[in-house]
């Protein structure tokens, strides 16, 4: 199991779709621009084996191989010998961000979503229900956090106004005008 320099297994990172109209090797390397672009990997993490990440996700090694060569040419990663590969740093690279990966991965969903059948509207209904989904399970967490959360650790919270000469409060208790 190659573990990509994380915890997590190659083939749980790397989902491909060889029955897309994106190439395989282009899926791969379009997934490591996002990991390295929306932070996964930082400048220096030492990224897997051409042989090892071929084994783990099932893919040619020349695949893997074309696909180390090309994120070395446009300067994503590092290759050093008898080491290996590297992440390089793309903080000052232009068009790098995450708006910029999130757009690229934006159209690729849509492609994808239409190569099935799905017509327009149907993929906004989709991802409106995910989204939907996906914030009422944030609310959820919040809630649960907050929940378990002690009275008093709670109580800081809330915000006292001081009461003001004359207001409704003090007119209440019988100590204003």
């Amino acid at each position: 199991m190659v573990k990509l320099g994380k915890t997590i297994p190659a083939g749980d990172l790397f989902t491909l779709d060889e029955g897309s109209s994106i190439p395989v090797w282009l899926q791969l390397k379009n997934r490591f621009i996002y990991l390295i672009t929306s932070g996964f990997y930082k400048p220096g993490d030492h990224l897997p084996t051409v042989r090892g990440l071929a084994a783990e996700v099932e893919v040619n090694y020349n695949t893997v191989s074309k696909v180390y060569q090309s994120l070395e040419e446009d300067g994503y990663i590092v290759s050093k010998p008898r080491q290996g590969a590297f992440v390089a740093d793309v903080s000052d690279k232009p068009g790098v961000s995450a708006s910029v990966v999130a757009e690229a991965v934006t159209a690729e969903y849509l492609q994808r979503c239409q190569e099935l059948g799905l017509s327009l509207e149907d993929i906004d209904a989709q991802f409106t229900a995910a989204l939907v989904a996906a914030k009422q399970k944030r609310e959820r967490e919040i809630g649960d956090a907050h929940e378990s959360q002690k009275p008093e650790e709670r109580r800081g919270r809330i915000v006292e106004f001081p009461a003001v000469p004359g207001d409704a409060a003090e007119r209440a208790s019988g100590n204003g005008a």
